[in-house]
């Protein structure tokens, strides 16, 4: 039997792990820095794919349960000029192998999958070291600690399970989104939800996507401003004021359509920003034993709808090598780090490789196959 798991962070994929693990009966413990399941809102939209978030909801067992939370319609996606005029409409005809759902609700599920005191809520790490042999010891913020044989860092961008690996540090990318929603659009918000449509939409210029929207559960319009900007930029804004904050940001789009600036100038809640962070492309670190990392921890890339697939899949695979090698953590590692690594790597440089300045037609063909970035 394989050594009861410690997995530090409980995001999709290191849900999706413990998930997986329990199907094939090897226990594990989460543990997680948040207070509860709700002490902050879980984001976005995801559009799960059939080559790699699906194939981890099916080593999960989850498939019928993945099928209720699924938003029917919203694969359609629109992309407008700054003036609004349609330069691309796709609707969703069924058929699209990305459907949309929530990600709190995908986070729940997994949850709920999971037997009850899986997962140790309120336990922020504030340090790990190796105690040799495999072994390494985990110390949380309010002073308890945990040995374990097997740990995993599934704890995102900023992991601290990852210095035991790699001295590699995310670094940012040059842009962030700033963040918006609407609520009850269709009545509150009507030209905005009616430039949005159905599922996404994109508000480009030649050279760059500026805005994204996506339909929400119910009327919800969450917006997302891209702005290629130094840090210092955001910074000189002060977000703890709503009406200027929302105003500076605005005046990136003066002269755009007004049912786009809605989007913007008429939020429901105050404008975050949302700095994206990478790590370099093809992330990699020397098998040490009995620890390794899943999802953001492993190969953090700006936002392109693969991140949550990738973290989910890193857990399933990882899972999986465990049951498949009963007694022998060392040669799943192994096995699970030589497939997860070239995989992330393909993604991130795919990534990398994106012109800097697409023309307006290399835009609208990137959206027209379905490569939605979030």
């Amino acid at each position: 039997m394989t050594t009861h798991v410690t997995i530090i962070g409980a995001g999709l994929g290191g849900l999706t792990l413990a998930r997986v693990l329990h199907v094939h009966g090897i226990p594990s413990t989460v543990y997680e820095a948040e207070a509860s399941p709700t002490a902050r809102t879980q984001g976005g939209m995801l559009d799960i794919h059939d080559y790699n978030g699906q194939l981890a909801v099916r080593a999960a067992g989850l498939m019928d349960e993945f099928r209720s939370i699924v938003l029917e319609g919203r694969q359609a996606m629109r992309a407008l000029d700054r003036e609004g005029n349609v330069l691309l409409d796709q609707p969703d005809d069924g058929t699209g192998g990305r459907p949309e759902v929530q990600r709190g609700e995908l986070r729940q599920l997994l949850l709920d999958a999971l037997p009850d005191g899986t997962v140790r809520w309120g336990h922020k790490v504030s340090g790990v070291r190796s105690l040799g042999e495999g072994r390494h010891e985990v110390t949380f913020a309010d002073g308890s600690t945990v040995v374990t044989g097997l740990l995993v860092g599934a704890d995102g961008a900023w992991s601290r399970v990852r210095p035991l690996l790699s001295d590699d540090v995310p670094v940012y990318t040059g842009m962030s989104f700033v963040e918006t929603y609407l609520f009850d659009a269709d009545e509150r918000h009507a030209a905005a939800a009616k430039a949005v449509g159905g599922g996404s939409m994109f508000a480009i210029e030649p050279g760059r996507i500026q805005l994204a929207a996506h339909r929400e559960s119910g009327a919800t319009l969450h917006t997302y401003a891209m702005l290629t900007e130094p840090q210092s930029w955001f910074a000189a804004i002060d977000f703890t004021d709503t009406v200027a904050a929302t105003r500076r940001i605005a005046q990136e789009f003066d002269g755009w359509a007004p049912e786009l600036t809605a989007l913007i100038t008429d939020s429901d809640t105050p404008p975050v920003v949302r700095p994206h962070h990478t790590l370099p492309v093809g992330h990699r670190w020397e098998r040490v034993p009995g620890v390794t990392l899943v999802g953001d921890a492993a190969h953090l890339i700006p936002p392109n709808g693969e991140g949550a697939n990738l973290a989910m899949l890193d857990g399933a695979e990882l899972g999986e090598a465990l049951a498949a090698h009963p007694g022998d953590v060392e040669a799943a590692l192994e096995a699970y780090e030589r497939v997860m690594f070239p995989r992330s790597a393909e993604v991130g440089a795919a990534e990398a490789e994106a012109p800097d300045n697409p023309t307006l037609e290399e835009v609208i063909g990137f959206f027209a196959h379905g490569d939605e970035p979030a």
